[in-house]
């Protein structure tokens, strides 16, 4: 299976982060340990929400839809 996560930072909640992966929990102690250059200024995060992909593309494709201008939207209507 496949994730595409959405963290809220806890220290900015103002800062979303969009990602995806195999392992949430792995990922996310990764966000919180600095190791991921983006999220390590606001770190630490909460996991917000997360759907489930079987297929990779389309989970790779769900999260660079989620990082444009519609995508944002969409997210901040229906997930945040």
């Amino acid at each position: 299976m496949y994730y595409v996560y959405i963290l809220r930072s806890i220290a900015h909640p103002e800062k979303i982060y969009v990602g995806y992966t195999k392992n949430i929990p792995q990922r996310i102690n990764l966000h919180n340990n600095g190791k991921s250059t983006y999220s390590a200024k606001f770190k630490p995060w909460k996991l917000h929400n997360y759907l489930t992909f079987q297929e990779e593309s389309k989970a790779i494709a769900f999260e660079k839809y989620l990082k444009t201008g519609s995508g944002k939207a969409f997210a901040k209507k229906y997930f945040l």
